[in-house]
């Protein structure tokens, strides 16, 4: 990040994994850099097979120096995908579910988190690139792995329209907090926007012992995985969650969201949605009832 102006993409001689939300934060990035700045080196072969089809280089209008013959993405991977409006948004979820080959319980999941972290971008952000996204699905662990990177005004400026937050980190722990938006002071947000949109996400992942990163400004939030052995809880206050955090990271100018979404879990979307509901609810009667206990001091 010490150098914006330029964007060189590497990767390791003989070994990578990269969950689909490096590449969007690499995408994002690259679409902020001006045209003829983005360099490929030193990637191995694999590398660039993989890169090429999830449209990386397409995207950034580089030459990586490989041509592929086009495989049907179908039921194993969405590429590299840049949505700045709502009517790109629509065609972009109607696209994906039957690209994927998901089962309508299935798709309930995939399709919330993607119109959530979506929405979050062209409503929040102000991102000029609006919302970059890339999933992948793996077949032998039965998980779709999801990412979105946008390069907007970050969490902690939007959080500070209505909640004081001195920290990025301050600000990425009350956006995960349900019934605080960055649109209202009012506690559980408005009709339009209840503030829990983040709050279900990382719920999704943590009900699955699954991924889920929040990563904005110079901090990351990111959850661990429950043991087996403990029953998992849904908490409204994310400090409760068992998670890590980072702070001091190369600053991201924007908001970067990555998950894994389980397709084998055995509960009900629809059950899961409603205990989300009622952790909401619950968060924002008590959070109200502790401001109005307040001392107040009549003049």
């Amino acid at each position: 990040m010490s150098n914006p102006e330029n964007l060189d993409i590497t990767t390791h001689d003989t070994w990578m994994s990269v969950h689909p939300v490096v590449l969007a934060m690499i995408a994002a990035k690259g679409l902020t850099v001006p045209k003829g700045n983005v360099s490929v080196d030193s990637i191995t072969a694999s590398s660039r097979g993989y890169f090429e089809r999830m449209k990386l280089f397409e995207m950034l209008g580089v030459d990586a120096g490989i041509h592929i013959t086009e495989l049907d993405p179908s039921g194993r991977f969405v590429p590299l995908s840049q949505i700045r409006t709502a009517d790109e948004q629509s065609r972009f979820i109607t696209d994906v579910i039957p690209l994927l080959h998901l089962q309508p319980e299935q798709s309930k999941a995939i399709n919330y988190v993607l119109s959530e972290l979506i929405r979050n971008v062209l409503e929040h952000s102000g991102a000029p690139n609006g919302a970059i996204v890339a999933a992948q699905y793996h077949k032998k662990s039965n998980i779709i792995r999801i990412g979105i990177a946008d390069t907007g005004v970050g969490i902690k400026r939007t959080i500070n329209n209505s909640h004081p937050a001195w920290t990025d980190m301050e600000a990425l722990k009350l956006a995960l907090t349900p019934g605080i938006t960055g649109t209202t002071f009012r506690e559980g947000g408005t009709v339009d926007n209840v503030g829990a949109g983040l709050f279900f996400i990382k719920s999704i992942a943590a009900n699955n012992r699954n991924f889920f990163m929040l990563y904005s400004g110079d901090a990351m939030y990111k959850l661990l995985k429950q043991p087996l052995t403990k029953n998992i809880k849904l908490y409204a206050n994310p400090d409760r969650d068992r998670h890590s955090e980072k702070v001091g990271l190369p600053y991201w100018q924007g908001t970067v969201v990555g998950i894994d979404i389980s397709l084998d879990t055995n509960d009900a979307f629809n059950i899961l949605l409603e205990a989300m509901r009622m952790t909401l609810s619950q968060a924002v009667r008590e959070r109200k009832k502790a401001r109005y206990k307040k001392v107040r001091f009549e003049p």
